[in-house]
């Protein structure tokens, strides 16, 4: 496993995060969504200890994809983004719409968090696939 390409992993994935729920992509209407006025997301500023939180975070979801890509032998973009759908269909969205089922939870708030999950599960893939050579091994 390529503990670098784990670390850059996380990194574009809090990095792409960060550009998801700003006002040029899906921040409007997630505050929207969420009852907040537009100008509210000018006035909230994430913790330090979220912002740790949500690096870790990602970072967990790298190392595991990781392992996912060592194991499976994944070593192409086309097979990186197949496993990314299936983990994100099968964990990802399927664990976000437990809130839509039993909270009420709004299904366009689901959408913007999924899409999320999905668009940084797909590329984190990529790159540890990319990053991840299979060992040759003498016959």
């Amino acid at each position: 496993m390529r503990y670098r390409a784990v670390i850059a992993a996380a990194v574009l994935s809090f990095l792409m995060g960060g550009l998801w729920y700003s006002p040029l992509l899906f921040g409007g209407a997630w505050m929207a969504l969420r009852g907040m006025g537009v100008g509210a997301m000018a006035e909230m500023s994430p913790s330090p200890g979220s912002l740790v939180a949500e690096f870790l975070r990602g970072l967990v979801v790298a190392y595991v994809l990781a392992r996912f890509v060592v194991r499976l032998q994944v070593a192409d973009w086309l097979a990186a983004v197949r496993l990314a759908l299936w983990v994100w269909l099968g964990f990802q969205a399927m664990a976000i719409v437990g809130s839509v089922i039993h909270e009420g939870y709004a299904w366009q708030l689901y959408a913007i968090h999924a899409g999320d999950a999905l668009m940084k599960t797909v590329c984190m893939s990529v790159i540890l696939s990319l990053w991840h050579r299979p060992s040759i091994t003498n016959p």
